[in-house]
């Protein structure tokens, strides 16, 4: 599995040792976005290669795993 943009930067975030609150409004860079947008876009134009097919579903796994960390943060927020 290649290691995506989006995995790096989120592991670095989480890693830095990321507060509730950061994570709560963590969002990926404009770069991470815009290329899964492409791939998204390219995927029903035109389709994707296998290696890029596996990127993408990476970065849904990835963006699934961040919004269940996100309510997970923001219910600790509301707990204080």
């Amino acid at each position: 599995m290649t290691v995506t943009r989006a995995y790096e930067e989120t592991v670095e975030f989480l890693a830095a040792g990321a507060s509730p609150r950061e994570i709560a409004e963590y969002r990926p860079s404009e770069a991470a976005r815009n290329r899964v947008a492409e791939l998204v876009a390219r995927e029903k134009a035109t389709g994707l290669t296998p290696d890029e097919s596996s990127e993408l579903q990476s970065a849904l796994h990835l963006e699934h795993l961040m919004r269940l960390a996100k309510s997970r943060a923001r219910r600790h927020l509301a707990a204080e």
